[in-house]
C-alpha cells in the first residue's frame, strides 16, 4: 500500500524540484567546462551526476509550521535517493517570548527526520518597510548567509498555493502592476542560472501540507502572528479571502494562482523587451534620450525607468509605481518641473532633452 495521497503529493512536488536542481547544476557545470581556457584545469563539478565525490546540498527553510515541516519530511525522504545531501535551517526572528526555545525544537525535529547539517540563526529585525517586510528581509539575508557558508546549491521554501493567492491580492491592493500580481516565482534569487530559492508547493494547497503532517505524526507549531489581525496578511487570510469565497464561490485561490502565472509570463516578456530597448534609447554618453523614451510603449518605458533607477542605487523594494509615474511625467508631461526624489537618495532630472538619474 502506497503513502497517503497528501504525503505522495508533497513528495512528488519535492522530487520534481530536486531533479530540476540537478539538471541546473549539470548545465552550469557544462558551461563552466566549456568556458575554461584550453589546457587549464577543469573547474570543480557541481552536481553528483558529474562529480561523484561531491554531492549537492539542498537546505529546507523550516519554521516548524505545517507547510515547512511537510517540506522537510519530503526532502529527507527524497534527497538520499538522488544522491543529494539534505539539511535544514530555521531563523529565529526574536519577535516572540521563547523564540529561541522554539528554534531549538525545530532543530531537534529536523534532526529526527535525518536532515544534516541543521542550524538555527538568530536575526535582528528592523523597522524599514513595516514589520512583515522587515522580518522577511532579515530572514532572507540570514538564509543567503547560511547558503554561502554551507555551500548549499538550493534552499526550499514552503510557500503554498494559498500563500500565492494572498500575495497576488496584496499586490492588487498596492496597485503595483503585473509584476506584483505575478506573486512568488517557483525559482528565484541567488547566484547562477537556476536560482537559489525553490518553492515546490506553489501548486499545492495549505490543507494538503497540514494533512501530510498529520498522517505522518509530525508535530507542527502554529505561529500566533499568522492569526494576529495586526498583520495585513493575517487579516487577508482570515477575513479577506473567506469573504471573497463567500461572495464569488469556491475556486478563488486557484484562480488567483493562475493569475499569478499568467502575470509572470507577461511581466517576463515585457522585462526582456525593456532590457533590449534600454540600449537603443541612450545617447553616446549613456544618458536616456527623452524623445526616444516617449516613443516606447508606456509599459516598456516605465520598466526602462525603473531599471535605471535601481542601477543608480534606488532600492528595488522601496521603489513603488508612484515613484516611476512621477519620473515618467518628466517624459510625457514635461512642463519644466524640478527633480524627482527617489528612495536611496536617487534623483531624476530632465536636462536638455536627456533624463539624468543618479544618486545625490
Amino acid at each position: 500500500m502506497g503513502p497517503h495521497p497528501a504525503v505522495a503529493a508533497i513528495r512528488l512536488a519535492v522530487r520534481r524540484v530536486l531533479h530540476d536542481v540537478l539538471t541546473d547544476l549539470a548545465a552550469r557545470d557544462r558551461v563552466a567546462h566549456a568556458s575554461a581556457p584550453s589546457g587549464a584545469p577543469a573547474p570543480a563539478a557541481s552536481a553528483a551526476a558529474v562529480a561523484p565525490g561531491r554531492s549537492p546540498l539542498v537546505l529546507v527553510a523550516c519554521s516548524g509550521g505545517a507547510d515547512s515541516m511537510a517540506l522537510a519530511s519530503a526532502l529527507a525522504f527524497e534527497a538520499p535517493k538522488l544522491g543529494i545531501r539534505a539539511g535544514g535551517v530555521t531563523v529565529d526572528h526574536g519577535l516572540q517570548p521563547g523564540s529561541d526555545l522554539r528554534a531549538a525544537e525545530v532543530i531537534a525535529r529536523m534532526t529526527a527526520l535525518g536532515l544534516e547539517p541543521v542550524e538555527s540563526v538568530a536575526v535582528s529585525v528592523g523597522r524599514e518597510g513595516g514589520p512583515e517586510a522587515a522580518a522577511r528581509d532579515a530572514r532572507y539575508a540570514a538564509l543567503d548567509a547560511v547558503a554561502e557558508r554551507r555551500g548549499a546549491d538550493a534552499i526550499l521554501l514552503g510557500h503554498t498555493r494559498d500563500d500565492q493567492a494572498e500575495t497576488v491580492l496584496l499586490g492588487l491592493a498596492r496597485g503595483s502592476g503585473i509584476r506584483s500580481l505575478s506573486g512568488m516565482a517557483a525559482v528565484s534569487g541567488g547566484p547562477g542560472a537556476g536560482g537559489r530559492y525553490r518553492r515546490p508547493f506553489l501548486q499545492l494547497d495549505r490543507q494538503t501540507a497540514r494533512k501530510a503532517c498529520m498522517v505522518q505524526s509530525l508535530p507542527v507549531w502554529d505561529d500566533p502572528h499568522n492569526a494576529d489581525p495586526a498583520y495585513t496578511r493575517s487579516r487577508l487570510r482570515h477575513e479577506g479571502l473567506p469573504a471573497l469565497e463567500k461572495a464569488l464561490g469556491k475556486g478563488v485561490v486557484e484562480a488567483l494562482a493562475r493569475t499569478a502565472q499568467l502575470s509572470r509570463d507577461d511581466a517576463d516578456a515585457l522585462d526582456s523587451w525593456a532590457a533590449e530597448a534600454e540600449a537603443a534609447v541612450r545617447d553616446e554618453s549613456g544618458l536616456l534620450d527623452c524623445a526616444k523614451l516617449y516613443a516606447l510603449p508606456p509599459a516598456v518605458r516605465r520598466r526602462v525607468l525603473r531599471r535605471t533607477a535601481v542601477a543608480a542605487g534606488s532600492p528595488a523594494g522601496s521603489l513603488f509605481a508612484r515613484h516611476i509615474e512621477e519620473v515618467d511625467r518628466l517624459i510625457t508631461g514635461w512642463r519644466g518641473q524640478g527633480a524627482i526624489n527617489l528612495p536611496g537618495r536617487v534623483e531624476a532630472r530632465r536636462q536638455g532633452g536627456r533624463l539624468v538619474i543618479r544618486q545625490g
